[in-house]
């Protein structure tokens, strides 16, 4: 697997291909004037942001942990992709103010062909590129990338549906059509940016892993307590960006060496990188034979007496 620093190649990547649309869908629409065009472009442009974002976030994160940031910096992704959702709600609401006084009073739209030409193009840039990502997002576990690929996905699907408004209105003569498609592209990239921010704000309020993955966590816990009559308990997970982060206390008898007790733990550890990569694993040993080891699974353990 690439080290961190190489994905920011993938965040250059994006800005290219923003650059590129941009240009491109801000032709089709100097061509045709078709309002849906126009907001086609000014989602192209919140691509740009976004991208430029995901480099800095991408940047940030790569650096090593150090004193004041001793679990590391990945959680910059999130303020990545949550800018990301954020600014598609910007785009959304500037479709609308543009869309509604062309709904009010239609415009005539000109030189289709090779407008949707141009757009047609602009769309298979970015079907390539979030291809690309969405693939490099699932293979390094970057929440940016995914949210970037997602992103330009919505692009490509809301740009097919522009680009089918458009050639509508020259066959029909509907000029309402075009204003309409618009605002129907608006509330599709509501709904993608307010996933994308509520993803980040879960991440950053450091929710558990999901589901798959704790299992394959306690199946590894519960073999050893039916191989080696351990137990465990107050287990916890969370991610952030590409790393996750695992607590679990192990419970041993009484009677077993601090040699015995680390070697459990050091095996225990392992197999649930092994499982899961680019995972910190935090063990804490108690004993079984303890009452207060049985008081110690709550996030705040309470207050008590020791001889």
């Amino acid at each position: 697997m690439d080290s961190p620093r190489s994905l920011t190649r993938f965040a250059w990547l994006s800005i290219v291909a923003a650059v590129l649309t941009i240009a491109l869908k801000a032709g089709a629409y100097f061509i045709t004037g078709s309002v849906g065009l126009l907001s086609d472009a000014l989602e192209s442009l919140v691509n740009l942001v976004a991208a430029l974002g995901a480099l800095v976030a991408l940047t940030v994160a790569e650096r090593e942990p150090d004193e004041e940031r001793a679990f590391g910096y990945e959680k910059a992704e999130y303020f990545a992709s949550g800018l990301e959702g954020a600014l598609v709600l910007v785009a959304a609401v500037g479709i609308v103010v543009t869309a509604v006084p062309r709904l009010l009073r239609p415009e005539q739209v000109s030189e289709v062909g090779w407008g949707l030409a141009v757009s047609t193009l602009a769309s298979l840039v970015n079907l390539g590129v979030a291809w690309r990502l969405f693939r490099a997002g699932r293979e390094h576990r970057s929440i940016t990338l995914e949210a970037d690929a997602r992103h330009l996905m919505t692009d490509v699907w809301t740009s097919a549906g522009v680009i089918v408004g458009v050639a509508a209105v020259a066959l029909t003569g509907w000029l309402w059509l075009d204003p309409l498609i618009a605002l129907a592209v608006a509330a599709n990239i509501v709904w993608t940016g307010a996933g994308l921010v509520r993803r980040s704000a879960l991440g950053l309020l450091d929710t558990a892993l999901p589901p798959a993955e704790r299992a394959a966590i306690e199946a590894i816990l519960s073999r050893y307590a039916q191989e080696r009559g351990i137990q465990w308990h107050a287990l916890r997970t969370r991610q952030a960006g590409r790393r996750r982060f695992v607590s679990v206390h192990i419970l041993v008898p009484g009677n077993w060496t601090v040699h015995e007790g680390h070697a459990l733990l050091e095996a225990i550890e392992a197999d649930i990188r092994a499982a899961l990569p680019t995972t910190t694993v935090f063990t804490h040993l108690e004993s079984l034979d303890d009452p207060a080891s049985w008081l110690d699974t709550a996030l705040d353990r309470p207050a008590v007496g020791r001889p």
